[in-house]
């Protein structure tokens, strides 16, 4: 590179002096003159020249450019600088109310009434519980106008144990029930205090039970339960009944069919029928399977199934198949605001001594003891949502019922037993068909403020009897709690029972006489006020009654008036 440099140089250097040389010369030949130039020069793109963006080099070698690593020399520097912690902002709110476990309650009022509760729950390990309940409400009557006592008890304990994990929870458990009426509806004025007198009309019910619940989280089985009971009372009457139930998820080909299977035994007796001294006893067996298979298609659910059921008459020794419809559908018209529902459903009823004791205190111990054939009951009404705090439902139905149990006042037979003066109730049978339409709306305005109002028509068509005793043609209700403060506490229940009839016959008489008797409906507002003291204490006052109206359930048995009850509640955790 170096030896071309110099012939360069070189070579420039001679023709510089050669023009140099030649312009000497030249200066002795050639005149001086003017030269005028005619056209300007216009230079052609053959006279530039490109010059090339990118060089061509002919190093023999081309040097390439050298990584440079950057290091950091990091050391560790004192400091006692500490950053000041984020705060969130504070959100005012309620504060978190106490749960608890346990509760005891105790009251006491007009009367003569007692009223107490207790409930006990406690956890023995993980989804593993024990709970126990007492109960106990009793009033010593004292009811204007009737001549025998009138005084009730009811006390009850329950005791639970249940465990839960990740595939089924499981719970068992036993009470015993103890109450004790009075046959207290001695027709007046056919009987005097003098009668009353003589009478010994208490009546007095055991109730001994065990049971076991089930339930699985996966499987075919998805759930079961079990209930042995055993009913009777002091007049030598026994009852027991055995139930079972499992709900079977069936596959058949691609689709699943729910399938419950009922299993039910009654069987008892009494010491007596009413008008003969002989002993009656009934017993019957039940099961029965109900497949049902769901279809659901964007807003349409529809339920298609049926009932079958074998039923043995234990103790006249017959049997008897029977088939009932089980189908249900709904259809959302308008999202959650507008839904129709309707369906046609029956089933065989299991009709028992403890059933009719608890809907009617006053039976004598002498009752006929068989199910009721509910043919079908076909339904079909609307519901949904008002408002995010208001819902709705209206419906009508009817139903068709074969050997329909009806109460009626006993006919008055003297000198026989306490209970046959009029002033107990037995059980006929009939066939019933019934109409009815109700509505129902309920408000749920936040935790504080719920409401509830329900009403029901009803008409009734009896094939062999002239009414369809003690069934009322009207019932209402409403329902109302009210939180009015952190402290205060209120609510109220309101019942409307529309008018009944009922019959006796009066068989102490020369002549016979049949009377038809028109209850009168009724109003009964109760309601209650309270104030917890602290997170734990709180006392309250109920009120039952509040109209005084000493009106009649049942035909001859008058209830209490205005009642009054005071007490306290204290919460607690072991």
């Amino acid at each position: 590179m170096y030896s071309k440099t110099k012939q360069i140089l070189l070579m420039t250097m001679t023709l510089v002096t050669a023009m140099l040389f030649a312009q000497e010369q030249g200066q002795d030949t050639i005149k001086t003159d003017v030269i005028n130039v005619i056209k300007p020069y216009k230079p052609t793109i053959s006279d530039a020249f490109k010059v090339k963006e990118v060089p061509t080099l002919d190093d023999e070698e081309i040097a390439n450019k050298k990584d440079v690593k950057y290091n950091i020399f990091s050391f560790p520097v004192a400091s006692t600088f500490t950053p000041a912690k984020g705060k969130a902002a504070e959100v005012d709110k309620d504060k978190k109310a106490k749960l608890f476990d346990n509760y005891a309650t105790l009251g006491v009022g007009t009367y003569t009434t007692i009223f107490g509760e207790v409930y006990l729950n406690h956890e023995l390990g993980r989804g593993e519980s024990v709970s126990a309940y007492l109960g106990h409400h009793s009033s010593g009557g004292e009811i204007e106008g009737v001549l025998l006592d009138n005084d009730f008890s009811d006390s009850k304990l329950n005791l639970s144990y249940g465990k839960r994990d990740k595939s089924l929870t499981w719970t068992v458990g036993g009470g015993f029930q103890l109450q004790s009426y009075n046959w207290y509806g001695l027709p007046q004025p056919e009987f005097t205090q003098a009668t009353a007198d003589m009478l010994d009309v208490g009546h007095a019910f055991t109730n001994g039970y065990v049971y076991g619940d089930i339930d699985f989280e996966d499987g075919r089985i998805k759930s079961g339960n079990v209930l042995f009971r055993r009913f009777g009372d002091n007049q030598g009457s026994g009852e027991n009944r055995f139930k079972a139930k499992t709900v079977v998820d069936i596959p058949v080909k691609e689709e699943v069919v729910s399938t419950t299977v009922n299993i039910d035994y009654l069987g008892g007796s009494f010491d007596r029928s009413y008008h003969t001294a002989d002993e009656l006893s009934y017993g019957n067996f039940q099961i029965g399977i109900t497949p049902t298979y769901q279809l659901k298609e964007e807003d349409l659910t529809v339920d298609v199934g049926f009932t079958a059921t074998y039923f043995n008459d234990t103790e006249a020794s017959k049997n008897k198949f029977f088939i009932y419809p089980n189908i249900s559908a709904s259809y959302r018209l308008v999202d959650e605001v507008l839904i129709a529902f309707g369906g046609v459903k029956g089933g065989l009823v299991q009709n028992s001594y403890y059933g009719f004791a608890m809907e009617n205190p006053f039976v004598s111990p002498t009752l006929f003891i068989t199910p009721t054939d509910q043919q079908y009951n076909a339904f079909l009404g609307l519901k949904g949502k008002l408002s995010n705090t208001m819902s709705y439902s209206i419906s009508g139905k009817y139903v068709a019922e074969r050997a329909k149990a009806l109460f009626v006042n006993n006919d008055i037979i003297v000198e026989t037993e306490d209970y046959t003066y009029g002033n107990s109730f037995g059980v006929i049978y009939d066939n019933v068909s019934t109409f009815g339409i109700g509505g129902e709306l309920n408000v749920d305005v936040n935790r504080n403020f719920t409401l509830g109002i329900k009403g029901e028509y009803f008409a009734y068509n009896a094939k062999g009897q002239e009414e369809a005793w003690n069934l009322p043609d009207i019932k209402a209700s409403v329902f109302l709690d009210y939180q009015i403060t952190d402290q205060w506490f209120t609510g109220a229940n309101l019942f409307y029972i529309g008018e009944r009839k009922d019959i006796y016959n009066q068989t102490n008489t020369v002549v016979p006489v049949t009377r038809v008797v028109a209850l009168d409906s009724y109003f009964d507002v109760n309601a209650h006020l309270g104030y917890h003291i602290n997170d734990r204490f709180s006392a309250f006052i109920k009120g039952n009654n509040l109209f005084g109206e000493e009106y009649t359930k049942w035909q001859n048995t008058p209830v209490q008036g205005i009642q009054f009850l005071a007490g306290a509640t204290y919460k607690f955790d072991f």
